[in-house]
Formats: C-alpha cells, sequence, structure tokens
C-alpha cells in the first residue's frame, strides 16, 4: 500500500470528515452596459457600500463587482448562497447586466475604468489609494480581468486523523506545515486547473490596446485568440507582474514564506519610484516598493487566516495557516454564477490528493520548472502531445499521461468521499473530467473557442450569454438568503461605514504613517 493510500485510509476511519470540508466562494464580475461595453456608472447604492458589506463589494474598480460567500460545509448550500447574491445584484442595477467571461468586455478608453472608492474613512481612502497605485503601475485593463477565489480548509477531524493528539502549539505546527505541502504539490500539478477549467483562449482586442505582445494570435474580428490556450487569463497578458518575477518566495514552511514576503514589501523599485509616492501634495501609491502591501503579490494559491480587527494578513498567518485560497479559477461562462458543482467537487479532490501524497520540498529550480509547465498549459494546453517536465532533472511526460496518473488516486478519493456522503456525486466527476483528458476539446477552453467563433466575436458570445444569465438570475427564487436578509445586509454596511469614518481621529498622512511603521 502506497503512502497515500495509508493516509487516506486512516482519513477514512472518520467518515463525517469528508462531510466537514469548509469552503467559501468568491466571484468577480463586471457590470457592463446594454451595448456591450463596461459600465461608467459608479457602484450602486442599492448594493450598500463596498468597504462593509459581507456579500457583496467591489475589487479594483466601481464597476468591478465582488460577491462573497461565508464558509460552508455543504456543497449546495454554497451554490445556494452564490445564486441568492446574484440574484439580489442583478436586481438592483437596473439595465446593467454581469458580463461572464473572465478577459474583460470591451473597453473604449483606460480611464473609463473607475477606481473603486470606499468613502472618506482613513481605511477606505487606502484601499482607494492601493488601487490608483495599482493602475499606474500594471493599469487598469489587468486590474479587472475577473476570477472566482475558491477557499478551501479541513476540518479537525482530518488532522486528527494524520497526527493523532497534539499540544495546541504542535497542532498549528503541524497544520501550517501540511497546508505548505499542499501548495507546494498545487504548484506541481495546479496545472490541471487551467487544463479543465481554464475558461479564457480568446480576448477582445481593445484589451491590448497599446500594449506589445510577441504571442501569435488569430482573430475573429476584433477577437484574438491562441488555438490551443486554455487561461489567457493566468499568461503573461493577464493578471501578472513582471516586476514580481524576480522575488523568490519560497513555500517550504511558513517562516520561509513570511520572511520571502516580509522582505517583498521591503524592496525598493526602481520604476516604481520614479512614478513617485506623494506629488504637489496629491498621494499616487501608499510607497515605492515591490508591493505597496501583502495583497499585492500575485500567486495561483495562497496560505490564508482570518485576520483579526486592524490585524495584516502576514501578522494573522504567525498564528498559524487556517485555510487555502485556490486563485487560478476562470470564471465559467457556463454557469450563471462562474462556477458549478463540478468545480467544487474537483477541487474538494484535488486539494485533498495534494494533503495525502508525499510533497518534497521545493528549491528554486524546481519551481521555475513547475511555474514553466503552468505557461504551457495556459498558452497551449490543449495542443496535441503536450509534454510538461518533471522536476529539474529533464524527465518529461505528457499532460495527458501526467493527468491519468493523477486521476488513478484521485479515483480512490472519489470512492472514499462517496461513501462517506452517499450517492456517486464524486465518482461522476472522475468519469466526465476523465474524458475531457483524452478530448481537450470538451475543456471550457475549447467550448469557449468553439462558441466565440459561432458567435462572430468574444462580445457578441458574452452579450448572448449575459442576456441569458440576466434573466435566469432574475427569475431564481431565493434559497438560502431573503430579500429582507439582504436588505438587512446593505442597511448595516451603511451603518459600519458611518461608524468607521466617525471613529477615525487621525489624519491620513498620519494613519499611513502609523501603518507603514514597520518599515522603517
Amino acid at each position: 500500500m502506497t503512502k497515500f493510500s495509508e493516509r487516506l485510509k486512516k482519513v477514512a476511519t472518520k467518515p463525517d470528515t469528508f462531510k466537514q470540508f469548509g469552503r467559501g466562494v468568491e466571484r468577480e464580475t463586471l457590470r457592463y452596459t446594454p451595448q456591450g461595453s463596461i459600465a461608467l456608472t459608479p457602484h450602486p447604492d442599492s448594493l450598500g457600500k463596498a468597504l462593509t458589506n459581507d456579500l457583496v463589494t467591489t475589487d479594483f474598480a466601481e464597476s468591478l463587482l465582488e460577491f462573497i460567500t461565508p464558509v460552508s460545509k455543504n456543497v449546495h448550500t454554497l451554490l445556494n448562497q452564490l445564486e441568492d447574491i446574484h440574484h439580489f445584484a442583478q436586481k438592483h442595477i437596473g439595465d446593467e447586466k454581469l458580463w461572464p467571461l473572465s478577459m474583460p468586455c470591451f473597453v473604449g478608453e483606460e480611464d473609463d475604468v473607475k477606481i473603486a472608492q470606499f468613502g472618506e474613512s482613513n481605511s477606505g481612502k487606502m484601499k482607494t489609494l492601493y488601487r490608483a497605485g495599482l493602475k499606474r503601475r500594471y493599469g487598469s485593463l489587468m486590474q479587472i480581468i475577473s476570477g472566482v477565489h475558491f477557499n478551501f480548509s479541513f476540518p479537525d477531524s482530518f488532522w486528527d486523523s494524520l497526527f493523532g493528539e497534539q499540544s495546541e502549539q504542535e497542532r498549528q505546527d503541524s497544520q501550517s506545515d501540511a497546508y505548505f505541502s499542499v501548495i507546494r504539490n498545487y504548484y506541481r500539478f495546479g496545472w490541471l486547473i487551467p487544463y479543465f477549467f481554464g475558461a479564457s483562449p480568446t480576448l477582445c482586442s481593445s484589451f491590448i490596446q497599446g500594449r506589445k505582445t510577441d504571442l501569435p494570435f488569430e482573430s475573429i474580428g476584433q477577437t484574438l485568440y491562441l488555438p490551443y490556450a486554455t487561461s489567457l487569463r493566468l499568461s503573461d497578458l493577464g493578471y501578472t507582474s513582471n516586476e514580481q518575477s524576480s522575488l523568490k518566495i519560497g513555500f517550504n514552511s511558513l517562516d520561509e514564506y513570511l520572511e520571502g514576503l516580509n522582505r517583498a514589501i521591503r524592496t525598493p523599485s526602481e520604476r516604481f519610484a520614479d512614478m513617485g509616492v506623494k506629488v504637489d501634495g496629491e498621494y499616487r501609491q501608499l510607497n515605492s516598493n515591490v508591493l505597496q502591501i501583502e495583497n499585492e503579490l500575485y500567486a495561483p494559491v495562497r496560505p490564508k487566516r482570518v485576520a483579526k480587527r486592524g490585524e495584516k494578513p502576514s501578522e494573522a498567518l504567525r498564528r498559524g495557516v487556517e485555510y487555502i485560497e485556490v486563485r487560478s479559477l476562470d470564471v465559467n461562462p457556463f454557469s450563471p454564477i462562474g462556477i458549478t458543482e463540478q468545480q467544487v467537487r474537483f477541487l474538494d479532490m484535488f486539494v485533498t490528493w495534494t494533503a495525502l501524497s508525499d510533497s518534497e520540498e521545493m528549491n528554486d529550480c524546481e519551481l521555475e520548472c513547475w511555474r514553466d509547465n503552468w505557461r504551457k498549459v495556459v498558452l497551449e494546453g490543449r495542443k496535441p502531445g503536450l509534454e510538461l517536465q518533471i522536476g529539474c532533472n529533464g524527465e518529461k511526460l505528457t499532460l495527458q499521461a501526467w493527468a491519468k496518473r493523477v486521476f488513478s488516486e484521485l479515483r480512490q478519493i472519489a470512492e472514499t468521499m462517496d461513501e462517506a456522503n452517499g450517492g456517486r456525486a464524486y465518482q461522476d466527476v472522475c468519469d466526465e473530467l476523465e474524458g475531457w483528458i483524452d478530448n481537450p476539446e470538451l475543456t471550457l477552453s475549447a467550448q469557449v473557442l468553439s462558441q466565440t467563433k459561432q458567435a462572430g466575436g468574444l462580445g457578441k458570445m458574452g452579450c448572448q450569454l449575459g442576456n441569458e444569465y440576466r434573466e435566469k438570475n432574475l427569475a431564481h427564487t431565493y434559497q438560502y438568503y431573503s430579500e429582507a436578509t439582504m436588505q438587512q445586509e446593505v442597511a448595516d454596511s451603511q451603518v459600519q461605514a458611518q461608524a468607521v469614518e466617525e471613529a477615525d481621529d487621525v489624519s491620513f498622512d498620519t494613519y499611513l504613517d502609523q501603518y507603514f511603521s514597520y518599515l522603517k
């Protein structure tokens, strides 16, 4: 019996473990006009205050909505919550619709993207200034690419099965180490996610206005595409930062990760310094370091812990990793809510597999090998015979052969989870996705490209889906929340935002000095 099978057998002695996974979703989506271009209107008052609404907020731009579910232990509850939030939002944005794709709709000018506003409190102004810095550093168009973030945690019983009885400190350390094992395996094998679920092989030509690219794009009208691409969102054209490419942040332990992150936050950038921080009395960015704050680090997966009020993410992490944030999911354009039950169940199995599989420490050379595999998959993942590297020893394996190796063990997890939960839901996902390994035309990216060609362009295809989903979301009936609950969240957010403003007792300059005192 392999170590993987032994560990799975240990966890399976407590079947309820597989009913206790913690899951949460954050889905981003652009508001757009009936004409198919980005909405220029401010964040609607009817959705509450972006600073303090726990369910509906904004991301980079006023037009970039973000829907957030609380942690749920039931897959259907999670999806019902997300459906309810979509229903509420669509009801309260008038004729505007929710863009169903990761890559943005038509944007005429960069300044059409209005930076998100979070009110007059110091914390709100800092959030807006951070985004102003992002705009200057990377441009607004990159910042309005949409994704779906999947937050996942294992229950205590999972760790009890693997580690036995431990003191509180021992458990915290073991759990953190285990989550970093997950992260290393995610870098090794997470390219499966863009292979199956990448849904951005195309982009509107307005997205690269004024930018040079060496990618061999083909075109459908104003739409550009790569024939075998899976996720341009994850490519160098998408949500990445060349300035960060030199950062060496390791994933072998919590201490190593925090040390690397701490170094990045303190590393000055000559290019960003040339932009200025405060010019003629007006702030341009929070500071001129490679990362303004920790959130600027772009990564396909992050270790996370719920922060206390006023606590920075890295400060929270010093108390141990609590969950991971999977950040490599494109918006699924074939779902009105951007994600499906199939995807959630695959991620359940995949993250469990990364936790139960061996995960050796990873040096810079190996990490770069895995990053190269990701680059290949996002740009040409459906290319017949595509080969991926196995570490730094020069050995290669086709994507299909490697995926089948992984699925031989995912199948064991699926059977165990179905036995615990009843039914065949996880095995059905394995059955379906295994068919996609040998037939790339079944993947989401292939379907997007096919439908884009049929529609005559990405804008037309996106608008067709957006119209359909507007009707579906409006016709939806609440399953978990209610109109009264959603309206109460709006009212509470307004009260809380005002309270935050009234609680300020220092100037914005002083607030920033105090916040960044650790840099001095």
